[in-house]
């Protein structure tokens, strides 16, 4: 750990926190909190190991929860995008199952080598905190990249060999909900999960500046976006009423419920940008935009016959 006087043997976490905060006032107890813990583990790969499990665990249904919880309230029925589909308690636990069996055995052991793998790359895991500005900044860029990961990975899943096989898990339930954010395959948990993973490290590769807490900002937030993204509810303060091109429930539920288009995570542009948008509004726009484009066709071909 970098700044932090080294400790005798340590006997409790409480103990070595009121040790290190003698001599690292320039901490603030976040940071010291965090040094005490390395320093209690005495081992770097476990300590960010068990730290990345409890955190991802405690964020994704921590996150799940309050979903499941509107689900059986009826007074948020008049939010629900496709109001007659409400989860059942079965197929709620059905989900919850698959998706604890995928984290223990699919990102239980990626996340146990993710602290060497960072360290490898030159990812920063001791104190102080970067600043929070530069943090913003790098969770901001990695949004824009892990988006167009999931474009195009996720519109490769819809080739008819690699549907069948792998993606046809996750189009279990057309009408989403929280917990089914990540029920999908191994491969596909994996495969698409990746982005959110390789973003960052690619980022340190080319500039040799991350902090892990930036990645812990970052996975928590994108957990709450793709959690939030398969709620199946659209409320009038829903991200996208403010922000045009964020793409939230509204969006992906449709690609649930008619089985193509709306690929992106994150925001609409290479949906629009590559004619992928689904949807009736999306087709309306799109009937509008070639009807435009053959008119534009047809007055440039009579001013060459004029």
């Amino acid at each position: 750990m970098s700044n932090v006087t080294s400790l005798a043997t340590p006997e409790t976490f409480f103990g070595i926190y009121e040790e290190l905060s003698k001599y690292n006032v320039h901490l603030n107890i976040f940071e010291r909190l965090w040094a005490s813990w390395y320093a209690y583990m005495q081992n770097d790969v476990l300590a960010t190991g068990i730290m990345s499990f409890v955190m991802h665990e405690v964020v994704y249904f921590g996150r799940s929860l309050p979903w499941i919880i509107i689900d059986r309230i009826p007074f948020f029925r008049r939010y629900k995008i496709q109001g007659s589909k409400i989860p059942t308690i079965a197929e709620q636990w059905q989900c919850t199952k698959l998706v604890l069996l995928s984290h223990f055995t699919v990102e239980l052991p990626q996340i146990w080598l993710f602290h060497p793998m960072a360290k490898f790359f030159g990812m920063d895991t001791g104190v102080p905190f970067p600043p929070l500005a530069k943090m913003a900044m790098h969770i901001a860029i990695f949004f824009v990249l892990e988006d167009t990961w999931h474009y195009w990975v996720h519109r490769l899943m819809h080739w008819a060999p690699l549907y069948k096989s792998v993606h046809k898990i996750h189009h279990q339930y057309s009408a989403p909900f929280g917990l089914a954010a990540e029920y999908a395959s191994p491969i596909e948990v994996m495969v698409l999960g990746a982005g959110t993973v390789l973003m960052p490290i690619a980022w340190t590769i080319v500039t040799g500046d991350l902090h892990i807490l930036t990645m812990y900002l970052w996975i928590t937030l994108r957990l709450f976006q793709a959690i939030d993204s398969h709620s199946g509810y659209e409320f009038p303060w829903s991200l996208h009423h403010f922000l045009p091109f964020w793409a939230g429930a509204e969006h992906h539920d449709v690609h649930h419920e008619q089985f193509i288009g709306n690929y992106a995570s994150s925001f609409r542009w290479w949906d629009y940008v590559m004619d992928t948008e689904s949807g009736p509004e999306a087709a309306k726009a799109r009937r509008e935009r070639k009807a435009l484009k053959a008119q534009k066709a047809a007055q440039k071909a009579a001013k060459k016959t004029a």
